[in-house]
């Protein structure tokens, strides 16, 4: 059953979600995050933000979980204000 790991951050400003995402363009993703999809979401008024990265597998979740959690935090969007594990109940694309 797909998971996935939902993170909010505040202190998230305009600049750093550009800054973020110059890094990861062109960049593959680490190895052990094996993540089959990634979402940022941003409220630059807010300045919080939202990133929901979807694993496939429980064993899939808890290597990128272990590996997500030892990032440093300057490696992230914000301050780390929450980490929960969901299940997939369904998906809809176009």
């Amino acid at each position: 059953m797909p998971l996935a790991r939902v993170v909010s951050f505040d202190g998230v400003s305009s600049d750093r979600m550009a800054e973020m995402q110059r890094e990861m363009e062109g960049n593959e993703r680490p190895d052990d995050v094996p993540a089959k999809e990634i979402v940022v979401l941003h409220d630059p008024e807010g300045e919080k933000s939202l990133v929901i990265v979807f694993f496939e597998t429980d064993a899939d979740y808890q290597r990128g979980d272990e590996a997500l959690n030892a990032m440093p935090t300057g490696d992230t969007p914000g301050q780390r204000t929450s980490v929960t594990k969901y299940e997939v109940a369904f998906r809809m694309t176009e």
